[in-house]
């Protein structure tokens, strides 16, 4: 299986969206993600690429259809078979929770992956300076990506020569402070989601700060891909250029919601059937599990903070399908540091985050990675349950 090098999920290398370049063959899992990748690399249109006539896969072949197929039987199934009512009772409690947010948080995800260019961001990352850890965490709550995609990206912009202080930073931002989440995880919390994605900010700008002294003492990797950018570019200026330079009328309006809507799709295809994962995790948790083992074991206790900690780490499931299995265990519990912990932890402990950084950007820095963020996610979940 080879890795898009866009979004970052798994691909077949019988992929039709293919691209050769002096440095090797990349495979897309969309149509999508090759065109971006063709702008990113200044290629004009898909014949300067192997890319053969794109064949579009059926949309009941997508992995969203068939986790909503399979999810879609066994609810049926269950007005036959009592046991599964409750299943059945609790799924129906998440959708009805959180349906809104996820339309909501597609519909944004898509009017950012069409309107943000992705100049600005490899521009304002590749500046090894102070202000890049504050540029990398605003990015990051810009992108709308989960978890796994977003190790991706930030394995590119390292090659483009990002810092690794401003990879790392841009890296815990993004899953748990980006607009998606943030807009689902206020459909599951209220107001106390703002906790959550505030400390997320909070502990990126500090992580990156720290690695950025770590970096002055030569005590992590320094990117080797570093180099300086063009002075002249400026993205305000391009964004006034581009206000400019756009001329209102139906075809461009058009365009303009039919690329919205593909990047919407888009985003869907590669987070919906996560989040629909996580639903079925919750629910099933919600409904067998219970509720005297979620007080013992994950309660807003010490022992409950660090067993959180630990079913974070076993447990790899992208950011979006985290967010319902976290809201179980506050439902359980009325822990809501533990929540926190579930969440940030699914981060900062991910055994394939921390892989890709050991192979790609250098071992300290992978080393370092959970050393820094796993003190300061527990302080804040005790703190969380002492506040709420």
């Amino acid at each position: 299986m080879a890795k898009d090098p866009i979004c970052g999920m798994n691909v077949r290398e019988d992929s039709p969206f293919t691209a050769k370049t002096d440095t090797g063959t990349f495979y897309f899992c969309s149509k999508l993600c090759l065109r971006k990748y063709l702008e990113q690399n200044k290629m004009k249109d898909e014949s300067d690429s192997s890319c053969p006539p794109c064949i579009k896969t059926p949309f009941y072949l997508t992995k969203t259809i068939i986790a909503a197929t399979i999810l879609f039987i066994f609810i049926i199934t269950s007005y036959a078979v009592p046991i599964l009512i409750p299943f059945r009772e609790n799924f129906i409690l998440y959708f009805k929770t959180i349906w809104w947010a996820i339309l909501l948080g597609l519909l944004i995800g898509g009017v950012i992956d069409y309107c943000v260019p992705g100049e600005y961001i490899s521009h304002i990352l590749a500046k090894p300076k102070k202000r890049t850890i504050l540029y990398s965490v605003i990015l990051g709550f810009l992108m709308s990506t989960c978890s796994h995609g977003i190790l991706a990206l930030s394995i590119e912009l390292h090659k483009k020569g990002a810092s690794n202080p401003a990879v790392i930073a841009f890296l815990l931002a993004s899953p748990w402070a980006n607009m998606t989440v943030t807009i689902m995880l206020i459909g599951f919390f209220g107001l106390k989601a703002l906790y959550i994605i505030l400390c997320a900010i909070l502990i990126a700008i500090l992580t990156g700060l720290i690695y950025q002294m770590l970096e002055r003492r030569n005590l992590i990797e320094i990117n080797k891909n570093i180099k300086m950018t063009d002075e002249d570019f400026s993205v305000v200026k391009d964004i006034k250029k581009r206000i400019k330079n756009y001329k209102f009328s139906v075809k461009t309006l058009k365009a303009d919601i039919s690329g919205i809507i593909e990047g919407a799709v888009s985003l869907s295809d590669m987070v919906l059937w996560w989040i629909l994962i996580g639903m079925t995790i919750a629910s099933l948790a919600g409904a067998y599990i219970p509720p005297h083992i979620f007080e013992k074991y994950m309660g807003p206790t010490v022992l409950g903070l660090l067993v959180t900690l630990l079913l974070a780490t076993i447990i790899e499931v992208c950011s979006e399908g985290s967010s319902p299995m976290a809201f179980e265990i506050f439902r359980q519990t009325g822990a809501f540091g533990n929540s926190f912990v579930f969440l940030m932890a699914g981060v900062v402990t991910d055994y394939t985050e921390i892989g890709l950084l050991w192979h790609n950007v250098g071992r300290k820095t992978a080393i370092w990675l959970p050393v820094i963020t796993i003190p300061q996610v527990l302080f804040f979940g005790a703190l969380a349950n002492i506040l709420f």
